[in-house]
């Protein structure tokens, strides 16, 4: 992507592409070593997501190395490129294009150099897996110039990343780096971490929301209300925590309130999100209303960290996606200085959203700092993940559009009500951690935040349609109590504002008397939007629906990410009986340039399949004063034997920027179904997710 960079960033300078233009020097990003190989440095961090198989596409393409030569060093603060948090499905657009930049800056830096020393013309040479090529042979390369410290300069904005047409290895699908040692069992991830003389720790919560720690037992580690137990072995520190449940003395929680009535009725601040257009007049109109429980992150893997302080530093090795993010916080809570603290990243279970990674970091530093030199791993229990993480925010949307006489959308007015979507660490004056409400001085979670709509939103995200209205008004109610600490989870709010838009579009195309698709169509002027809608559609057998068997359905339903990112077209086909099942998905998704399109296939497949999982099944549960939902029977996900069969259609577009693919197909997948399931039964879906106790209150 090969932005105006010769024009000013906020802040003055030439701007760089992504991350770049804050991480600017060279060396940040890559170093060259005397052996031939590669290191690349990336902010962004491997969530199972592949994106370091992406970037290593990408540094062999611009550098024309072997991508067997690329390493690819681990995220650490203090030492690599800060970019923040790896979320929003923008590690290709932020990471990706600035190392594309800075490597192809490198190439240009040391090809300069090459041809003054040679004494060949610059445009004569050329790059074969990191060797100088002129006329006569060699005359250089990266590894002979390794030791020149020709990186230890800022980007410059003339650089100049390869055109389309010359691109080789970017556009190809390549093996993931990061599979093989997963295949075989190697420790890769933070679970298997293991230093030497490392103890193992147990967490015990608090058994409501709320109580307070009376009396701790013996033999365990106490700081406020937060409490733990540590031993040599996974198994003690496991007898041991049972024991100190049993023992611990807790004062009564808090409590919860009803939050079904809670949620129609908590206040907050009221805003407008967006207002165009005048009125119009509305020949027909409708209201709808349309609800999500609670969700858990529910990642299978459970959150884990290891901690080791050594009475100065603080070394933390954590799955969290925002490493210089955490270690704000993490300075905030423990009262040190962030330099004192050195963040890791080490590989974790995927989490596509805010789970435990962060919380779990702090409670590691906590009882690190009670045995000094000692490694420390706190690993979590099923029903701490499933209880303790943030949940993202239960919401409604409320709807009310209308036709003009000529059967064309006239109005469309949209109000959400949600917490905020965002309690990730780094971001607010006070600790979001869990473990940072519990110690001694340690203050509540601040309510959870919302980006602007410009930048994404999160209650709001995709609240906006992409169809053309005359009439539009948007507007939100973002809650200023937080009676259950709530935060991202993949997608955001767009999982409840597609799937609201897209079942309003196929309510008012059946007043028109209109097919579903070409009611879109007809009120649809993107034409990157247009194409996804027709490809999935031809993908389906859209046009054979009308004769599906009783009890079957074929729904559709169409989003572009944040209404700024990869467009994405869904057909769902569900069979109902005792409960829905998705059997059949078939999605076109046009992200722009595709770096890996396996690695691409995988994200727009893996979304789709969590939106399934969303649509059928996943709601947590409460009682008068905890979570109740702390287990996968009292938590039931997607199952494999339920896994629909999965056909996707990338249309490939090299000339165009690239768009992140991990969050686009979630959401259009659960709009998709709950349009499927109007078909099969008749009914219109509005309260998330469609069990047969909720689809029994559907109209």
């Amino acid at each position: 992507m090969n932005l105006a960079f010769a024009a000013a960033g906020d802040d003055g300078k030439p701007k760089l592409p992504g991350s770049l233009h804050l991480n600017r020097r060279l060396d940040a990003w890559l170093s060259f070593k005397a052996d031939g190989s590669v290191t690349i440095h990336p902010g962004k961090v491997e969530l199972g997501q592949g994106i370091l198989t992406a970037f290593t596409q990408i540094a062999a393409e611009e550098l024309d190395v072997a991508p067997e030569r690329i390493r690819i060093a681990p995220t650490v603060t203090g030492a690599s490129p800060n970019e923040a948090v790896t979320s929003g499905s923008m590690s290709i657009q932020e990471g990706g294009m600035a190392l594309r930049h800075a490597c192809a800056d490198a190439r240009a830096l040391f090809l300069s150099v090459a041809a003054q020393a040679s004494g060949v013309p610059l445009e004569a040479l050329r790059v074969e897996d990191g060797r100088f090529l002129g006329p006569a042979g060699e005359v250089g390369s990266y590894a002979a110039l390794a030791d020149r410290d020709l990186l230890g300069t800022e980007a410059s904005p003339d650089a100049h990343p390869k055109p389309p047409g010359a691109r080789r290895v970017v556009g190809q699908s390549f093996p993931r780096v990061d599979l093989p040692a997963k295949i075989f069992g190697e420790a890769r991830f933070v679970q298997d971490l293991r230093l030497p003389g490392m103890q193992h720790a147990r967490l015990i919560r608090p058994p409501a929301i709320g109580a307070r720690l009376l009396e701790a037992p013996p033999g365990t580690i106490r700081d406020g209300d937060f409490l733990a137990v540590i031993a040599p072995t996974e198994a003690e520190a496991d007898r041991l925590a049972a024991r100190g449940e049993r023992e611990a003395r807790w004062s009564a929680g808090t409590g919860l309130p009803d939050l079904g009535t809670w949620l129609e009725t908590a206040t907050g601040a009221e805003s407008v999100q967006l207002e165009r257009g005048e009125d119009a007049p509305v020949a027909r109109r409708i209201r709808r209303r349309f609800r999500r429980a609670y969700v858990a992150h529910a990642s299978v893997g459970t959150c884990c960290a290891v901690a080791l302080w050594d009475g100065a530093v603080m070394h933390v090795w954590s799955h969290s996606q925002g490493p210089y993010n955490l270690r704000a916080d993490l300075a905030k809570a423990l009262r040190l200085a962030p330099e004192s603290i050195v963040v890791q990243h080490v590989e974790g279970s995927g989490c596509y959203g805010h789970n435990g990674a962060d919380d779990v970091a702090l409670d590691a530093a906590l009882c690190a700092r009670q045995r000094p030199g000692t490694p420390i791993r706190v690993l979590w229990n099923r029903a701490q993940e499933l209880t303790s993480a943030p949940h993202s925010p239960a919401m409604i949307v409320d709807i009310e559009a209308g036709l003009d006489a000529a059967g064309g959308l006239a109005e469309w007015r949209v109000h959400v009500r949600s917490n905020g979507h965002s309690s990730r660490p780094g971001r607010q004056a006070v600790p979001t951690l869990h473990a940072g409400a519990l110690i001694e001085g340690g203050q509540p979670v601040p309510p959870s935040i919302n980006p602007p709509l410009a930048g994404g939103g999160g209650a709001q995200r995709n609240m906006i349609p992409l169809y053309r209205v005359p009439r539009l008004k948007a507007t939100m109610t973002q809650f200023t109590d937080m009676p259950v600490r709530t935060s991202a989870l993949r997608g955001l709010g767009a999982l409840v504002n597609v799937l609201a838009i897209e079942s309003v579009m196929e309510e008012l195309a059946e007043m028109a008397g209109k097919d579903p698709l070409d009611f879109r169509l007809r009120h649809c002027d993107d034409p990157r939007a247009a194409h996804v809608l027709r490809e999935a559609a031809a993908m389906s057998g859209w046009a054979d629906r009308a004769r599906l068997p009783e009890g079957e359905g074929l729904g559709l339903a169409m989003a572009r990410y944040k209404n700024a990112g990869a467009w994405s077209a869904v057909v769902a086909r569900v069979v109902t009986g005792e409960r829905v099942r998705c059997t059949s998905l078939h999605i076109a998704c046009d992200m722009g340039e595709i770096i890996n399109p396996d690695g691409a296939m995988n994200q727009v497949e893996g979304g789709a399949l969590h939106g399934v999982s969303h649509a059928l099944h996943e709601a947590a549960t409460f009682g008068p004063d905890r979570v109740t939902s702390d287990s996968w029977e009292r938590y039931p996900v997607l199952r494999f034997r339920d896994v629909p069969r999965v056909q996707v259609k990338l249309i490939d577009r090299p000339e165009q920027p690239p768009l992140g693919v991990g969050e686009t197909t979630m959401a259009p997948t659960m709009a998709a179904i709950a349009s499927a399931i109007h078909q099969a039964l008749g009914i219109w879906p509005r309260r998330l997710p469609f069990t047969p106790e909720n689809l029994a209150e559907s109209e």
